[in-house]
């Protein structure tokens, strides 16, 4: 099927969901209740790292209301985590972050739950605590977890003692590619805790049946991971545990793991109640999942007229006090710190590592900010020095079609140049600096789509509709219309005949989960899958009655057609549903895995990125001369999305993921004192309002990728990695001032001026 005969792929439609969210109506997981519910709250660690000496529930029990208290001594000790199974439900001798959960209440009502918490009796006995990542990797440093060689972890990555994980990507002859240069940079950068900034906390209600089953109402972007890391928690069979996602009002990654689900159902079970579990801002703050901070130290090497030949990189992660996805984001970073260029000589080292803080996560582009500020931001310092346009310096080391990507895999559907050009274009790039306190700048990466199966469901109805069954929930991006849309192309209906189930994993087939840039993308080759079934199936059916071929028969325009013979699909359905059951089917889609060259990597979960994509953003802004302030004149993304499915939610996309990395490049930042978070509110965590916002001009560019749905790649993780380079990239443009840690705010700006005698 050619583009331009397309009805509904590529147009910009309605959202299937849109309707019952704009009117209130949708029900989110923060909605839900059932009936007889309690409500739990967590009493947490007030120390950084110590042992617990005494806990005293006494006085907590005693009051009117409270119908249960947990502590670790009242269930399993089990650990879980992602990696590496590192974490308890409940801190038992020892806490390693302020924040930790160390008991848990449920009570009639959230008053007393919380009266409850404070009135739990407890004391501590210090233990000495480590609070920067380089002090953590010295010797004799305090050891976060001195049992860590005990714990289950994935095979893949190399640990030790602080170490959580150490991953590697290297090829050539590094001494033999610097000493060939005709200068060599070295620069360190360091960026900061950032957190997701979705709007509803993370929530969960869980239920006990009569049986022994667990329901569990939860927004998480991970169901059926969810279903699996309940059932360990709980030393149940994943079959006795049901996790349903009502309605999720955001996730960026911050929703991927457990957060409150198993507290929650822990005492639920011990109070034979309902029980509903929230965050507050507060806990969001000190024990969620934010983007992990990072110390980056670059080593690049150049010939004469501008081209890479070597580069040395080593990026410092912090994971806080558990190692959830660190070990895993720092290996990403690798090829962040490769960026989109060619470099015949590199070696990048990622290391993973505990401190006494609170556990950070995947945040939307795992490692994509971190990495490309310090790589976006040593190009531009390397093309003045060298006295090159920046953007003729990118032009003349960006990949092209068929090269050999960081791990020897080959790069195609390469739009790197376009985005490059076009971004340029459209700032006015020829005019760079335009006057006193105003300037452009410029950053380009490339990202991947995550792979991971996806089934589905589809059902085509007596009455025509269509529903869609998947195992993966909408968080926001409008992924699920997408994907619905490409149903709807596919069987010859309208946008509107769709309607997709809420997710139930007693239910829904199997999805890897809402991340990764993955969802329409997989979903929607899912959908195609199972549309082609459903052809086969209708035209075995009418075939016969019409005396054709069954390859003759095809569906459009809401029917079914093999020349002169016309029947609508409801008739159809009906017909199936009469003589043999009705016209259902399952489809299912994981991406393959590139082929890479082994040597080059060591300790790499994922060494081969899949359906590369590419993309540039530009920014004009000024910056006050006295205050350091800083205001974004313009803001422009050229992004390549492979195919269009729905310009509007990919625009939203680029809009909203542009905010987050406008966020982290100006102002935002959890704020650590020793082990203590001093912003834990959203008065002092300063995320951009719209008033902070700038019109985002977007251009779509559509390099097909071989895997994708009609060419699409993923698009919903690019847009918040290029904004914290560009802008800094601009600011330096504008003032000749770089700052070289995140956030650059306007004292910052503001005393790099008054050091450099500005």
């Amino acid at each position: 099927m050619s583009t331009h005969e397309r009805r509904v792929a590529g147009k910009r439609l309605k959202r299937i969901d849109g309707i019952g969210k704009v009117t209130g109506k949708h029900v989110y997981a923060s909605d839900f209740a059932l009936p007889g519910m309690l409500f739990g709250k967590i009493l947490r660690s007030s120390e950084a790292h110590a042992r617990i000496v005494r806990l005293d529930l006494t006085k907590a029990l005693a009051l009117p209301g409270v119908r249960t208290i947990l502590t670790a001594k009242d269930i399993p000790q089990i650990l879980f985590g992602t990696a590496i199974k590192d974490r308890p439900v409940f801190a038992s001798d020892v806490v390693r972050f302020r924040g930790e959960a160390i008991a848990a209440v449920a009570a009639t009502s959230l008053e007393i739950a919380e009266a409850a918490v404070r009135a739990i009796e407890i004391a501590y006995e210090p233990l000495p605590a480590v609070f920067d990542m380089e002090d953590a990797l010295k010797p004799g440093a305090p050891q976060v977890h001195a049992g860590w060689s005990d714990y289950q972890a994935l095979p893949v990555f190399d640990r030790e003692g602080n170490i959580s994980g150490r991953s590697s990507i290297a090829v050539g002859d590094l001494e033999a590619g610097f000493a060939a240069c005709h200068r060599v940079y070295e620069h360190r950068f360091t960026t900061q805790h950032v957190h997701p900034g979705y709007t509803e906390p993370r929530t969960a209600i869980a239920s006990w049946d009569g049986n022994g089953d667990v329901s569990v109402w939860c927004n998480t972007q991970l169901p059926f991971d969810m279903k699996n890391m309940l059932a360990e928690v709980l030393d149940l069979p994943a079959s006795k545990v049901r996790v349903v996602v009502p309605g999720i009002g955001g996730g960026f990654g911050g929703k991927l793991r457990v957060g409150v689900e198993h507290f929650a159902a822990w005492l639920a079970r011990k109070s034979k109640r309902p029980v509903k579990v929230t965050t507050t801002s507060e806990e969001e703050l000190t024990d969620a999942y934010p983007r992990q901070p990072t110390v980056i130290t670059l080593k690049t090497g150049v010939s004469k007229d501008g081209l890479l030949i070597a580069r040395e990189g080593k990026v410092l992660l912090d994971c806080g006090a558990y190692a959830n996805s660190g070990p895993g984001t720092a290996a990403l970073a690798l090829q962040m710190l490769a960026g989109p260029y060619r470099t015949p000589h590199f070696s990048y080292e990622s290391v993973a590592v505990y401190t006494n803080k609170g556990s950070t996560g995947s945040f939307r582009a795992p490692a994509g900010p971190m990495g490309n500020f310090a790589v976006e931001s040593q190009i531009d310092l390397i093309a003045d020095d060298l006295g090159i346009d920046p953007l003729e310096f990118r032009l003349r080391n960006v990949y092209r079609e068929g090269d050999a990507g960081p791990a020897g895999d080959t790069v195609t559907s390469v739009s790197i140049e376009e985005s490059l050009r076009r971004a340029a274009d459209a700032i006015g790039w020829k005019d760079r600096k335009p006057g006193p306190g105003r300037g452009k700048g410029l950053a380009c990466s490339w990202w991947l789509t995550t792979g991971g199966s996806s089934g589905v469901y589809v059902k085509i109805n007596p009455d025509g509709t269509v529903t869609l069954v998947s195992g993966a929930v909408e968080i926001g991006t409008g992924a699920m219309t997408g994907a619905a849309q490409i149903l709807a192309e596919e069987l010859g209906v309208d946008l509107s005949d769709i309607n997709a189930t809420d997710v139930d994993t007693h239910l829904s087939p199997y999805d890897y989960g809402a991340q990764g840039s993955r969802t329409a993308f997989s979903v929607g080759n899912a959908c195609i899958a199972a549309a082609k079934d459903l052809r086969r199936q209708i035209g075995e059916l009418v075939a016969p009655l019409w005396n054709v071929a069954p390859e003759s028969v095809r569906l459009e325009g809401k029917g079914v057609v093999s020349g002169n013979n016309r029947l609508s699909l409801a008739e159809v359905a009906g017909l199936s549903q009469r003589t043999g059951g009705g016209l259902i089917s399952h489809g299912t889609f994981i991406h393959p895995m590139p082929t890479f060259d082994p040597t080059r990597v060591k300790n790499h979960p994922s060494p081969a990125w899949t359906s590369h994509s590419f993309h540039t953003h530009a920014v004009d802004l000024s910056v006050d001369e006295v205050t350091g302030e800083v205001t974004i004149n313009r803001y422009v993304v050229a992004q390549d999305v492979g195919f269009a499915i729905n310009p509007t939610y990919i625009e939203g996309q680029i809009e909203g993921g542009v905010a987050q990395g406008i966020g982290q490049a100006l102002s935002e930042e959890i704020v650590y004192d020793g082990g203590r978070v001093l912003n834990a509110n959203l008065t002092d965590y300063k995320m951009p309002t719209m008033m902070d916002m700038p019109r985002v001009e977007c251009i779509l560019i559509e390099k097909p990728s071989v895997n994708g749905p009609y060419g699409a790649k993923g698009v919903g993780e690019p847009p918040c990695i290029q904004p914290p380079a560009a802008i800094a990239n601009a600011i330096a443009a504008a003032t000749g001032v770089r700052i070289q840690a995140l956030p650059i705010t306007a004292e910052k700006i503001a005393l790099a001026r008054l050091k450099d005698g500005d």
